[in-house]
């Protein structure tokens, strides 16, 4: 069956043994998607879409902060635009694929997962795959869409050392690959490359060993949102060109600095970007939101990012080696691959030097809830009761002030016998 609005193409889709229309749920494949006023016409006198001619109410002196009163004037009162073509070409070309054509926009990341389960995934019968410690989002998703989540943990040894092919948090591939041969019903994988809570890239090699395993007929999704603190190469977008059972989502959120405005990215090859397109809301990105993005994407802005994020991977440097000098306090070395804009360290027990979840927490909860004089409550991540993470606390890379400020909480904190 056509998935609707698709332009067939002559090329034979790869790997041979994928069939998206076998993928999608045959309900969305026969879904005509809603055709809004925008679709038809953008310009003129738009009489056609029950919009307020008058335009809103707000007054300028009302309760907006400043930097956000030049919102009012953005044509509020006017529909967004639904498809957003223009940002779409932007961003493939940053990526480095074809067109638009490869490029789906959604409310943050989280609406691309929610949705992406939403067409692929039979309530209540089918099945994803998820590979802890991971992004809990994917399985928040799968409860609300009665969708069951088949878990497949990473490596938690560090016994061959921190990230990698073969270290700490690396993927198990041959446990995945045996997961989804036992059960036919796992539709989806997610795998977040760099990971959170473990900033651990996945190379590129575990990702193409599941997209050309036969017995795995559905889609691989790699969740990338930290991928422009991982280096050059690092990015599975690579693979699409060669694979069109990859789906690689990215975000504004966090090398853009732009988590306010929820814009996040999925991008494949065509026939499923065709069919996110076709399912989703219609004026799902807000004029905002699509003004700052095409602002985000200009060359000058491209260029202060990747100053940025080399700024940030030094101060993540000099935070770790910051963190070593703790050690005679109870503080462990960073765990994982140290691919993102954070660092995961474990808490010891300052006895028998094991991680410990109750110190942990309660360095967690002094650090937020308690400071001294010319201080400030410093607000970190605990992420001790996921997989392979007893006793970590996720740090994300601050400011230089900030970072010192939690140095110097920190080690007050754990000489207080905590």
């Amino acid at each position: 069956m056509p998935i609707h609005g698709l332009v067939p193409s002559p090329e034979q889709p790869k790997p041979t043994h994928f069939d998206i229309e076998k993928v999608i749920r045959p309900n969305i494949l026969t879904l005509h998607p809603y055709r809004c006023a925008r679709d038809d016409y953008q310009d003129g006198i738009l009489l056609d879409a029950n919009e307020n001619a008058l335009g809103h109410s707000i007054h300028p002196s009302t309760q907006i902060p400043p930097e956000l009163r030049g919102t009012l004037d953005a044509h509020l009162n006017r529909y967004p635009d639904p498809s957003n073509d223009v940002i779409k070409s932007r961003i493939a070309a940053l990526r480095g694929l074809p067109s638009e054509k490869h490029v789906f926009l959604g409310v943050g990341s989280d609406e691309v997962i929610d949705l992406i389960m939403r067409v692929c995934v039979v309530p209540g019968r089918e099945k994803i795959l998820t590979t802890p410690p991971t992004y809990g989002m994917y399985a928040v998703c799968a409860h609300v869409n009665d969708i069951e989540v088949v878990r497949c943990p990473l490596n938690l040894s560090g016994h061959e050392g921190e990230g990698g092919d073969k270290g700490r948090f690396s993927l198990l591939v041959e446990s995945v690959k045996d997961a989804v041969s036992k059960d036919p019903l796992i539709k989806l994988v997610f795998l977040c490359s760099p990971g959170n809570p473990t900033g651990t890239t996945i190379s590129l090699d575990a990702i193409r060993a599941l997209l050309e395993y036969e017995p795995f007929k559905g889609i691989v999704i790699v969740d990338e949102a930290y991928i422009d603190f991982a280096g050059e190469d690092a990015s599975a977008v690579t693979l699409i060109k060669d694979y069109a059972n990859i789906c690689v989502m990215q975000t504004l959120s966090k090398s853009f600095g732009l988590a306010a405005i929820r814009l996040g990215v999925a991008l494949a090859q065509p026939p499923l970007i065709q069919v996110l397109n076709n399912t989703k809301a219609p004026y799902n990105i807000s004029t905002p939101t699509a003004h700052l993005t095409l602002a985000a994407l200009e060359p000058a802005a491209i260029q202060g990012m990747r100053d940025k994020i080399r700024t940030l991977l030094a101060s993540r440097e000099k935070l770790k080696v910051s963190l070593e000098k703790l050690a005679y306090l109870g503080v462990g070395k960073t765990i994982g691959g140290n691919n993102a804009n954070f660092v995961l360290i474990p808490i010891l027990d300052p006895k028998t030097g094991a991680p410990d979840n109750v110190r942990s927490i309660k360095v967690y909860k002094t650090l937020a809830e308690e400071k001294g004089a010319g201080e400030s409550c410093v607000v970190v991540r605990y992420r001790g009761g996921e997989p392979g993470c007893e006793g970590c606390l996720r740090i994300t890379v601050g400011t230089v002030k900030e970072n010192e400020m939690l140095l110097r909480r920190l080690e007050r904190v754990l000489e207080s016998d905590i």
